[in-house]
């Protein structure tokens, strides 16, 4: 949590944001991720200064337990000094004890945040999926609740201004923006109406552009001019491993096979080099125009 410190901003974690949303449809498959069309609702975690702390932090838990599709999970929310926002035991259930910071008993609009990443870390403990390492870990745990339907509360609770500054999660504000355009651009979603932030949508028009620019790289036919005419040039030199672009090419009997992230899922997709090519992703079952 970054309360009055320097915000952290680009995207320095975008590679380990998208190897989370392609383990997220190996994990859940296409179906699965379909389940999450709907996002929590802004009504359905508000927190008014009225409500009671506790009987208001079990509410909006219990909540976003409905929305994470854990039945049996029952969470125990406590308050007390600490650095980070919220830290949960992960334990084999089906009681979790989930502990906040002192700090979200005078700022309640952002408990439904901190509980938003918690609760995600019960149901990837409950799916078996994990990141080596910690901060792998917790950037999974990130783009899964954003990228499932609550992470925008994360973004909402982004503020920055010239004198003070809060942001919870370990992604930057524009990789939650990132995040969120994926989901908007998969599920034909407007998340920016829920913000109460300014700077939040800020961060997530600029995400927006990053995310319509994975639809845009040869050889998919939507790549600009540029794009296209680099992408010719290589192939004419069969070049393979640039870390620069995002595709490959690699011999195929006696022609070339290139392969390219899926711009909704980021898994690799390889197909043949023989012009206008329809291709379809086996795992999140889009449908590619190519001209490779």
């Amino acid at each position: 949590m970054s309360n009055d410190g320097p915000v952290e901003h680009g995207y320095p974690h975008l590679t380990t944001v998208r190897e989370s949303i392609t383990a997220l449809y190996r994990r859940l498959s296409y179906d699965g991720v379909r389940m999450f069309e709907a996002s929590v609702a802004p009504v359905d975690v508000a927190f008014c200064d009225t409500d009671d702390l506790h009987l208001g932090t079990q509410r909006v838990a219990r909540e976003l337990v409905r929305h994470y599709r854990l039945p049996d999970a029952r969470f125990i929310v406590g308050f007390r000094e600490m650095r980070h926002a919220a830290n949960v035991e992960l334990a084999a259930g089906p009681e979790y004890f989930v502990e906040l910071n002192d700090r979200f008993r005078t700022h309640r609009r952002d408990i439904g945040a901190a509980l938003a990443h918690e609760v995600m870390h019960v149901y990837l403990h409950r799916l078996g999926l994990s990141f080596p390492g910690t901060r792998e870990n917790e950037i999974l745990t990130d783009t899964a609740a954003t990228y499932l339907g609550a992470g925008w509360l994360l973004l909402d609770a982004f503020r920055e201004d010239g004198a003070s500054s809060q942001k919870l999660g370990y992604l930057t504000p524009e990789e939650f923006g990132y995040v969120l355009a994926k989901r908007a651009l998969l599920f034909g979603e407007d998340p920016s109406v829920w913000f109460t932030s300014a700077q939040a949508y800020t961060a997530y028009t600029k995400g927006m552009v990053r995310a319509r620019q994975d639809g845009q790289q040869p050889p998919l036919t939507a790549a600009g001019w540029a794009g296209r005419r680099r992408y010719a040039r290589d192939r004419r030199h069969g070049a393979q491993g640039q870390t620069e672009v995002p595709y490959a090419f690699t011999p195929d009997g006696g022609g070339l096979r290139v392969s390219f992230p899926c711009p909704t899922c980021h898994q690799r997709i390889r197909v043949p080099v023989k012009g206008r090519v329809r291709a379809r992703c086996a795992l999140c079952r889009t449908v590619l125009e190519c001209d490779t």
